[in-house]
């Protein structure tokens, strides 16, 4: 355990001493505290989203725009940080020990006095193991990290420096502005529909060739890619076919040129003739147009040869381009799959393990493009029928031998519309569905042919459904009967309910005819 400690240390000394100089941390102790809650920087966490000191996401790093990802510690899926790179991880590991009172005590010591900073911050109940302090104080005294400390204080000392966030600014990070993807995410752009053939959303009895990406969006700035780009056209029918559009052209040093397009817009901020620069508004996602189901974005991109003839391409190829050129980290992601791999530099090989479909649900859930809108949710109740909606989702994609990517595709459009087609539970049901509102409240519709209801579940209702579909004891054969049983029973009830109040409405006539 030894090497790999050591190992650790030496990637990440740098970033600790960084932290010691801003915020007077012992180098030490950051390291024996990443050393530990990392596991050597192997655990899922800080594999998957750089985060070494497993640090929850508050309602408060969530509401400013700060990622997070679903993992099981104290309960099942916990929201947990999730950061760009480990340097993010060890400042906010700093901060979240700067900014919450309980370790203030903490900053009173000197930053070379790791004894004393492992009993504060074990004393303030940073972890709920026992001896927490004496393991890190191990880790150190093992691995002689407390060099690192002594290193920053001489070092300190010979510059004539001050600790603290002034004298120790954070170099900044190197900044792509020559390109931008259509739509700023964080993390990546939710396709829900790709370029190619695919069934006609406006008549479901027939194909046809979709010449560009749909990407997810709610009220979003829309941007251009490039910079040194030309409005070539706009148009502002919102009752043409793809709605309030714009139209950037950008040249090429051969003579071909690019023309991106974004359609559906909801409002349109330049005017033909403009030009342009990279991550520039064009105008406002919207849902304009009469070939369209919702809000979203369509983006298409058209090579213009030299001699004048144009051909539709895969826009995921563009976005993959200027990717590269301009360092853009974000995935472009279709039904958990990265569209953009295919088009990756051969030099430089990105293989990844497809994502399952509850780790296609989870990214989603934890996403920017939530599709019910409840992301970052306080709330019991609604998260309640957060936990209800994802665990029916599963559930209800694993029935009729669904393949993984269909399951995923049916997850995409249960995100996508906060709507669960719950005919695969209760296939005796005309329609059946589980739709999460805005406002949280989950609400059961169905239809037997001959009677159509609609009822918001209540809070006893949703928790039975959890308790089922959260026991680890349960098959998931035996979660399927026993949530048909609790669905057909809010059905049941609603349509008996439903009988009783007409019933009492034609007594009440009745009895009105009979006075007359």
């Amino acid at each position: 355990m030894a090497g790999k400690n050591k190992e650790y240390a030496d990637k990440y000394a740098e970033y600790a001493m960084e932290q010691m100089r801003r915020y007077g941390i012992p180098a030490s102790v950051t390291l024996a505290q990443g050393i530990l809650e990392s596991s050597n920087g192997q655990s899922e966490l800080a594999r998957k989203e750089n985060n070494h000191f497993g640090i929850k996401a508050t309602q408060s790093w969530i509401a400013e725009g700060g990622r997070y990802s679903l993992y099981s510690d104290d309960k099942p899926n916990e929201k947990f940080c999730s950061y760009d790179n480990v340097g993010d991880s060890y400042e906010h590991h700093s901060r979240f020990l700067k900014e919450n009172s309980r370790y203030a005590e903490c900053f009173n010591l000197r930053p070379d006095d790791y004894k004393g900073w492992t009993e504060g911050i074990a004393k303030a109940g940073y972890a709920t193991g026992g001896n927490y302090a004496g393991t890190l104080q191990k880790i150190i005294e093992q691995n002689g990290l407390d060099k690192y400390d002594r290193q920053v204080m001489q070092e300190m000392a010979a510059q004539g420096k001050q600790f603290g966030l002034e004298s120790n600014p954070l170099q900044e990070k190197e900044k792509a502005e020559a390109y931008s993807f259509p739509v700023e995410r964080k993390e990546f752009l939710f396709v829900t529909s790709a370029f190619g053939m695919r069934q006609d959303p406006m008549d479901k009895e027939k194909q046809q060739m979709h010449k560009g990406l749909d990407i997810r969006c709610k009220g979003d700035a829309v941007l251009a890619t490039e910079n040194g780009g030309k409005v070539v056209s706009v148009n502002g029918n919102a009752n043409s076919a793809g709605g309030k559009s714009v139209t950037v052209e950008y040249s090429r040093p051969d003579g071909s040129k690019v023309q991106c397009t974004y359609m559906h817009l909801g409002d349109i901020a330049v005017k033909a003739g403009d030009s342009v620069k990279a991550g520039q508004r064009l105008g406002t996602s919207g849902n304009t147009g009469t070939r369209t189901t919702g809000e979203h974005l369509h983006f298409g991109v058209v090579n213009i040869h030299s001699d004048g003839t144009r051909r539709d391409i895969d826009p995921a190829a563009y976005l993959a381009e200027i990717a590269q050129k301009g360092n853009i980290k974000q995935q472009v992601l279709y039904n958990g799959n990265d569209l953009l791999a295919k088009y990756h530099s051969t030099e430089e090989p990105k293989i990844e393990k497809p994502l399952s479909t509850e780790d296609w649900m989870k990214k989603l859930l934890s996403s920017e493009d939530s599709g019910v809108g409840m992301s970052g949710c306080n709330d019991p109740v609604m998260e309640m029928a957060m936990t209800a909606f994802t665990s029916l989702m599963v559930l209800a994609v694993q029935i009729d031998s669904k393949n993984e990517e269909e399951q995923k595709a049916a997850v995409s459009g249960a995100m996508d519309s906060g709507k669960i087609d719950l005919k695969p539970l209760l296939p005796d049901m005309k329609s059946c569905s589980l739709t999460v509102k805005e406002n949280g409240k989950a609400v059961l519709q169905a239809d037997n042919g001959e009677q159509h209801i609609s009822r918001e579940l209540s809070s006893a209702e949703l928790s039975r459904l959890s308790a089922v579909l959260n026991n680890s004891s349960l098959t998931d054969e035996a979660k399927r009967m026993r949530v048909t049983g609790l669905l057909n029973t809010a059905i049941l009830s609603e349509m008996a309910s439903q009988n009783f109040e007409q019933g009492m409405s034609e007594q009440r006539g009745q009895t009105e005819n009979l006075k007359r």
